[in-house]
């Protein structure tokens, strides 16, 4: 059994590694091949910067593109790019602007991965006659000596784990991928870069979204869906008029700051808060923090990995990516549908979020959030 968990020599075992051009991903190729495994690097055009703000020369994906290929070039293995263009406008981007039309707060890097990464990637992989597929996500995968299955778990390193954008990945394609930097740190994948000599050792971590240049989404949507900006009233939960939003695709459940209502506050003097974005009525709902509390969710379009009693699971749940998990118990209304039944209430819960369930470390699974309410109220506000 080789170190990928495969039974074969490493030299007769193909593993087509996703090669973003970063430097994760390209010291997972780099360390497989020197390892002496038949690998081969894909990477994905995925979209244009300057095709999507309509902007000339702002394309940084066609860098990350030429990285990925001397990585490839330097160490000797075979690369190929894919255009991808259009299944991720189809499959993300379009799907990113209609999630805030319908004044949700999406995730795309979730629908990349539930799709165009791990959907047609894969069958790319297979199509290679690769044995396994290998990312430089910040997960771990493991068997279970009991069942024999292979899970999920949290990485080692807090700070990099990216089991909240990886909660859909069905066990089908669990059994094909693996994540080889899982149990580093990013400091320890940055020494292993520098030994090998990678070009891309030094370079920076990605902090927005991919197709968001300088984090500006709003731009993005309004391309896409040139209705994004019509106007409409901010309101009290009562239904007060207190101010005039700039179109839905601005407000998020939760938000405080940008309400552009002078400063308002409560009668107790306490802020204003967005307790629901409500695009048919074309309004924001606008109340105090406490209005926000919210301790029944409901998820939808569910991916489990482990088995759910009639009685229901313990588990600890994140809603979202930058949230601690808290208490909580599962129960599953239907296949594709479940409720999550918080210990204690929590703020600022957005559909178009996730709702990522977990056993200690292991990753049990999720959803998309659709509804959250407070038990003590009948209906949300």
């Amino acid at each position: 059994m080789n170190s990928l968990g495969i039974d074969k020599d490493p030299k007769d075992t193909r593993v087509v590694v996703a090669m973003s051009g970063g430097v994760d991903s390209s010291v997972t190729a780099a360390l497989l091949h020197e390892e002496g495994y038949d690998v081969v690097g894909v990477t994905l055009q995925l979209y244009d910067h300057g095709e999507a703000i309509d902007r000339k020369g702002a394309c940084c994906a066609g860098q990350d593109i030429y990285d990925a290929k001397r990585v490839a070039e330097e160490k000797g293995f075979p690369h190929y790019v894919l255009n991808y263009e259009d299944n991720f406008r189809e499959s993300v981007i379009d799907d990113f602007a209609d999630s805030y039309m319908r004044g949700e707060t999406p995730i795309p890097c979730v629908r990349c991965n539930q799709t165009v990464k791990f959907r047609d990637l894969l069958k790319v992989a297979h199509d290679l006659g690769a044995d396994c597929m290998a990312t430089g996500h910040y997960i771990k995968r493991s068997v279970n000596e009991g069942t024999g299955k292979a899970e999920l778990h949290r990485a080692i390193d807090d700070g990099k784990d990216q089991s909240y954008f990886l909660f859909a990945t069905t066990q089908e394609q669990l059994d094909f991928l693996r994540f080889p930097l899982g149990g580093w740190t990013k400091d320890v994948t940055r020494e292993h870069a520098e030994r090998l000599g990678l070009l891309v050792c030094n370079k920076p971590d990605s902090q927005d979204i991919c197709f968001v240049p300088n984090g500006d989404y709003a731009s993005i949507v309004k391309k896409i869906r040139p209705t994004a900006e019509n106007h409409g009233d901010i309101i009290d939960m009562n239904g007060n008029v207190l101010g005039e939003q700039h179109g839905v695709i601005h407000y998020t459940v939760g938000q405080r700051k940008g309400l552009g209502i002078g400063g308002g506050h409560n009668e107790d003097n306490s802020p204003f808060y967005v307790v629901k974005v409500d695009p048919k009525a074309n309004q924001v709902i606008v109340g105090p923090k406490e209005a926000l509390a919210r301790d029944l969710v409901t998820i939808s379009s569910c991916n489990w990995l482990t088995d759910i009693p009639e009685s229901g699971l313990d588990v600890n749940v994140k809603l979202r990516s930058v949230s601690k998990p808290a208490p909580a118990k599962l129960f599953k209304i239907d296949d594709q549908t479940a409720e999550i039944q918080l210990e204690t209430a929590q703020y600022g819960i957005a559909p178009g979020q996730a709702g990522v369930c977990y056993d200690n470390g292991r990753v049990l699974g999720g959803g998309w959030i659709i509804d959250a309410r407070n038990s003590s109220m009948p209906m949300a506000a």
